[in-house]
């Protein structure tokens, strides 16, 4: 194509412009991408919780949980296709562009070369035409004059110096004509080598400069694309991943479980109601009552309940369990008013029965209201809702057994982080203690009262809620069928103490249940403290310095001040208290840190 410059021109500016179209093209396929991951980034955080799973009852749901996970798995998917975007903004885009652009200078030199070259040859020939022209005239105008000469030469009547001048003109354009013939065929000559140089040198090596930028320029839109393809190969593994990971969290899925699990969230502990006994009413009702009626209703003729019908009550009374668990009304009146007989006559012959102006039922009703009037603020509850308590008691058994179970889980990780940052700071002040330069020791004093204000107060609070633990489990135990009998046996024991004293209130069986753990949780919290104080006075086992001063504010431990000497008894157990003896006398549990010990 030597000589069709102007096709060669043409065809790469077409392959330039072909590149920047395609670097367009996988722009917008860049946008959408990015477009589209957005999209999904968006949907998977709406979708995802915004408590954490320890605060989400439904993250214990295997179908809840293989939800986030295909939304986690999607959020991933979304991830690779950025990967897919980037990589082909950066890859393509700005690789091809970039080269575009010095494929865009570099053509601009070859074709200036190759205009410059076509410049010089046309000059040439510009020049040759000129001086084949000039020849040309030349050698017309000395054939004229020596023509001229001739005529002159041969007419008689010319003189001789007309002859002389005419021969002398004939010579003068004789030389001129040779003149331009050497010109002429200088410039031939000079042309036909430039132009030699242009068909065979010069634009060869011009086009084919410009058919290795043209091949270059193809190769490299050969790789944009097959870049465009390999790069959505290179993440197919992960995408695949991915849909493994949805396909795997959905064979998660257990019906079965998440039943189990609904069971194991809201199981209350209540037992399941008891039959309803069939109330004949065809049978006239006896609105009079005995001095024994309200004291044995429907039960046997000692007083004494019938099981039957504390299993027949205690499931009247469940359905009222659902948010708020009241307190049982008492199966029998235990009460004694002071208005309707005195003292006296009330510790000899019991408490006379009331006169009834109603069915005993009503007068029943009435007495239960009286009997669990301190509590009466629970009945206003059950319509402003649940008021959520430390011991959470506002909780079915079961459910608040599970919560003080996890409570004491986190305190006592909570205690344990305590306990290895005051290890921490005791070796650190050892360090400082031995090597000044590095610290000051009294610089850590706050930090380790502070870390060991918190370590007692992490123990007192897992101590509590093992003692609401306890009192729950037995809670629990005492709901089961098998402890009629001895509810049973608890009346009986309460009836014969209010016939002995009136004025001793009593509740009903479960309400008494309550006042024993209620008082089980008034006793001191340092139970082994107590044990240990019962036993015999021991002799010392080593003597003891307190380093620094403390203050016994809680139940078993004893004051101590800064110097004194102290007798050891019992060394640190693992707990992190020392029990000691002070020497005017006194006995107690001090942290084992604020001591240096010396056993014997």
């Amino acid at each position: 194509l030597q000589d069709q410059f102007d096709i060669v021109e043409r065809h790469t500016q077409w392959g330039l412009d072909l590149m920047e179209k395609y670097v367009k093209f996988v722009k917008e396929r860049t946008e959408i991408e990015q477009s589209y991951a957005k999209q999904l980034r968006n949907l998977v955080k709406k979708h995802l919780p915004k408590r954490t799973a320890r605060e989400d009852p439904e993250s214990k749901f295997c179908q809840y949980q293989a939800f986030l996970q295909v939304v986690k798995e999607l959020n991933d998917f979304a991830g690779q296709r950025e990967v897919v975007a980037e990589n082909l903004l950066t890859r393509i885009c700005l690789e091809l562009a970039k080269y575009s652009q010095e494929l865009k200078q570099e053509r601009k030199l070859h074709l200036q070369e190759g205009r410059r070259a076509q410049q010089q040859l046309e000059n040439s020939f510009k020049q040759l035409e000129n001086s084949k022209r000039k020849f040309e005239r030349d050698c017309r105008e000395a054939e004229k004059a020596v023509l001229t000469a001739e005529k002159l030469d041969q007419d008689i009547n010319a003189t001789k110096a007309d002859v002389e001048k005419a021969k002398q003109q004939a010579n003068l354009r004789s030389h001129m004509a040779e003149d331009s013939k050497n010109e002429y065929a200088s410039c031939l000559q000079k042309f036909n080598h430039n132009q030699s140089q242009f068909y065979f040198l010069e634009m060869p090596q011009i086009f084919n400069k410009l058919q290795e930028m043209d091949e270059r320029r193809t190769q490299r839109l050969k790789e944009g694309y097959s870049i465009f393809s390999e790069t959505e190969q290179q993440v197919m593994p992960i995408i695949g991943k991915c849909l493994e990971g949805m396909k795997a969290a959905a064979d998660v899925v257990d019906e079965k479980n998440d039943s189990q699990v609904l069971i194991e969230l809201h199981k209350s502990g209540f037992e399941r109601p008891g039959d309803m006994d069939f109330e004949d009413f065809s049978q006239p009702i006896n609105r009079t009552s005995s001095d024994s009626s309200l004291g044995t209703p429907r039960g046997t003729l000692d007083g004494r309940l019938d099981p039957r019908l504390l299993g027949k009550n205690k499931g009247k009374r469940w359905p009222f369990s659902r948010k708020n668990k009241l307190p049982p009304p008492p199966l029998s009146p235990l009460n004694c008013p002071p208005s309707l007989s005195s003292p006296s006559s009330s510790a000899i012959n019991g408490p006379p029965s009331p006169k009834f102006t109603r069915d005993p039922l009503s007068y029943c009703l009435n007495e239960i209201n009286k009997t669990v009037k301190p509590r009466i603020m629970s009945f206003r509850n059950l319509k402003r809702g649940t008021v959520i308590t430390e011991d959470f008691s506002h909780l079915p058994p079961e459910q608040r057994r599970k919560k003080l179970q996890q409570k004491i889980e986190e305190r006592n990780r909570e205690l344990q982080k305590e306990i290895d940052q005051r290890d921490a700071l005791n070796k650190m002040k050892d360090v400082y203690q031995k090597t000044p330069q590095m610290g000051d020791p009294s610089s850590l004093e706050p930090k380790i009262s502070e870390t060991l204000g918190n370590i007692e107060r992490l123990r007192l609070e897992i101590q509590k809620c093992e003692a609401w633990l306890a009192d729950a489990e037995n809670r629990m135990l005492s709901n089961r069928p098998d402890t009629v009998t001895r509810y049973s046996r608890h009346l009986d024991h309460a009836s014969s103490l209010n016939n002995n004293n009136c004025s001793h209130e009593k509740d009903s069986p479960e309400t008494t249940h309550s006042d024993e753990s209620q008082d089980a949780l008034n006793q001191p919290i340092y139970t082994e403290f107590d044990e240990d104080f019962e036993e015999d006075l021991a002799s010392p086992i080593g003597t003891c310095v307190a380093l620094y001063q403390f203050e016994g504010s809680s139940e078993g431990t004893i004051s101590m001040m800064e110097g004194e000497e102290l007798s050891l008894m019992e060394e640190d157990k693992g707990d992190g208290w020392t029990r000691v003896r002070r020497s005017k006398g006194g006995e107690g549990y001090v942290p084992t840190s604020y001591l240096r010990v010396n056993v014997n």
